[in-house]
């Protein structure tokens, strides 16, 4: 069986929180060995941490999101180091830039300001970070130029940037990490893009329960389904109708073992063989995430 390492994730979402078990188990049955599952505010660090020390293939990521920062404490930074110095496995994220149109009702002179603390607090503590952008690209390279280089490595998550900026990024630590959201893409730019990327920099990642692949009819499309009691857990006890079946489907969200989908695109556009990059893209994320105090360091 082919190994494969989700690079970035929200398995704390609570969308699916309490499905986690179940859906852990499932994709690790198809081949998936770790997740980087990436906190988004104060609120859900807790989460983050706790799963990871239910379950070793999951890899926490501690960050303040740029769509949350307007709801972050007077001690949001303090807080974060302090809980990333506790728990030496965890990588930084999720962090970034947006200016798109949930990011463009956040400040962006505070995002930036925001970015670049917890930038510089994953170059001191030597973790790599999960960076999150929406049309500020050109803002994003600014501001690592300005930060860098970071050798403990980036990873530009749901990457859809440009395929000329690839080099600039590279050279700044970065890895590219790609998921559902590459299908939203011209297939002929993302063909080039994906062809300037190295192929020691290639992850790939879920999202999960965001950036469902868009593969419409596919029999192997993974979908989220939840039992009845977890369905009852999430409409406050509300009856459940719809006839005799324990379980409801949410074709809305994303199922981490969808990764495979993702595999598969990425290989046909590279016109590479999907164990090949399976294999490429599992070292890659193995190498990245073996930082001192990782899960993954004997």
């Amino acid at each position: 069986m082919i190994r494969l390492f989700d690079s970035h994730c929200h398995l704390q979402d609570p969308r699916i929180l309490n499905m986690v078990p179940r859906l852990i188990n499932e994709t690790l049955d198809i081949g998936v060995t770790h997740f980087a599952v990436n906190g988004v505010s104060e609120k859900d660090w807790h989460l983050v941490k706790e799963m990871s020390e239910s379950y070793p293939c999951v890899i926490p990521n501690f960050g303040l999101h740029p769509w949350r920062i307007s709801s972050r404490t007077s001690q949001w930074i303090t807080t974060l180091k302090d809980l990333l110095i506790r728990t030496p496995c965890a990588a930084v994220g999720e962090i970034g830039l947006d200016k798109g149109s949930i990011g463009r009702q956040v400040d962006f002179t505070e995002q930036i300001e925001v970015f670049r603390l917890q930038l510089r607090l994953a170059k001191e503590l030597k973790r790599p970070a999960s960076i999150h952008c929406v049309r500020a690209f050109g803002d994003l390279l600014e501001v690592l130029k300005s930060e860098g280089p970071f050798p403990s490595g980036l990873v530009l998550h749901s990457y859809l940037g440009s395929a000329e900026m690839v080099t600039e990024f590279c050279k700044l630590g970065a890895y590219f990490s790609f998921s559902g959201f590459l299908m939203s893409m011209k297939e002929s730019k993302a063909k080039k893009m994906l062809r300037a990327v190295p192929t020691d920099r290639i992850l790939l990642e879920t999202d999960a329960p965001d950036a469902k692949p868009s593969i419409s009819g596919s029999s192997s499309l993974f979908f989220v389904t939840r039992e009845e009691s977890d369905a009852k857990e999430l409409v406050d006890d509300s009856p459940i109708e719809g006839g005799e079946s324990s379980r409801s489907c949410d074709e809305s969200l994303n199922h981490p073992a969808n990764i495979r989908l993702i595999l598969s695109y990425v290989a046909g556009l590279l016109e590479m063989g999907e164990s090949e990059l399976a294999d490429l893209s599992y070292k890659n994320a193995f190498q990245l995430f073996s930082y001192d105090g990782s899960k993954l360091v004997p």
